[in-house]
């Protein structure tokens, strides 16, 4: 099993739990953060420490979220690692708890 980013990052992207993953396991888009699911080693530590609320389990992520663990790995692929805490974007707090969030993501 691997963690999973789902929409409430998109837009938001607080970095918090960059600093605690241990295997380096994020991948930063322009507005967005995934996990790679062949470097996560469940440990869950970034649960935790995402303010939005934004990181789940893959068993656990919400019926109307499924289509982000496919998000995160293909993404994943592409996308730079992240490794130190940034600030998050000026209007990241507007954006958290916004619903239908994936029209915003930019790839």
């Amino acid at each position: 099993m691997t963690y999973v980013v789902t929409e409430n990052c998109i837009r938001c992207k607080y970095t918090d739990c960059v600093d605690v993953c241990p295997v380096d396991c994020f991948r930063e888009g322009p507005n967005f953060l995934v996990i790679d699911p062949d470097e996560c080693i469940d440990c869950t530590l970034c649960v935790a420490e995402c303010p939005a609320e934004a990181i789940f389990a893959e068993d656990d992520v919400p019926a109307d979220q499924q289509g982000y663990i496919a998000l995160n790995a293909e993404l994943a692929k592409t996308w730079t690692p992240i490794v130190e805490r940034k600030e998050p974007p000026a209007d990241a707090d507007e954006w958290r708890g916004v619903k239908d969030k994936l029209k915003f993501l930019e790839r």
